[in-house]
């Protein structure tokens, strides 16, 4: 039965799973890094990743004939590897974001909490469907856009928001921590 693998296929499979999963992951994670400008990040991560295809490439070719199940391997490998790419980009949510926020009553109360926060906040004053609105307008790291959202949404659970990729940003406040303490307070005051 040629369908079903042996120790030995069922091992090369996982090998090219893996390694596809990876190279996979590490191109998703560098074309953001290049939408980004991180040319660095984007140099190293595509050597690796080309490293890692060209191995599971040459593993497939020189065996696919005599065990096509390990184009199985192969394209699951793939198809793991966008869904991983996606998943390690958003926990590191690299860059800013720009996050513009309506809300019909309570934008004065929301933009001082947003402050209060630490976060920079230009509020503007407009029309909507029914009539006056108060538009902020925050430009955050993408990191910090969850802890704004609870914010936002603390104030005003109906507000309406839309993000946008911010591309270049000249300069960014963020909200002033406090001192370190244990091991990250040590190596701050080295």
């Amino acid at each position: 039965m040629w369908f079903l693998p042996g120790a030995q296929t069922l091992l090369t499979g996982i090998g090219i799973f893996l390694l596809r999963t990876t190279d996979v992951t590490l191109g998703t994670i560098r074309t953001i890094a290049i939408v980004h400008g991180r040319t660095r990040v984007a140099f190293v991560l595509g050597f690796f990743e080309v490293s890692l295809w060209l191995v599971a490439i040459s593993t497939v070719v020189s065996k696919i004939g005599q065990e096509p199940v390990l184009g199985v391997f192969y394209a699951l490998g793939y198809a793991t590897g966008n869904v991983a790419g996606i998943w390690v980009e958003r926990r590191i949510a690299s860059g800013h974001t720009i996050l513009r926020v309506v809300s019909v009553a309570s934008g004065k109360p929301m933009a001082e909490r947003v402050r209060e926060a630490g976060y920079p906040v230009t509020a503007f004053e407009g029309e909507g469907l029914s009539g006056r609105v108060t538009e902020l307008y925050v430009v955050c790291r993408r990191r910090d856009l969850r802890e704004i959202l609870a914010l936002v949404k603390a104030v005003d659970p109906c507000a309406f928001y839309i993000t946008e990729q911010a591309g270049s940003v000249s300069k960014i406040t963020r909200p002033v921590c406090q001192e370190g303490t244990g091991w990250r307070g040590i190596i701050k005051k080295k």
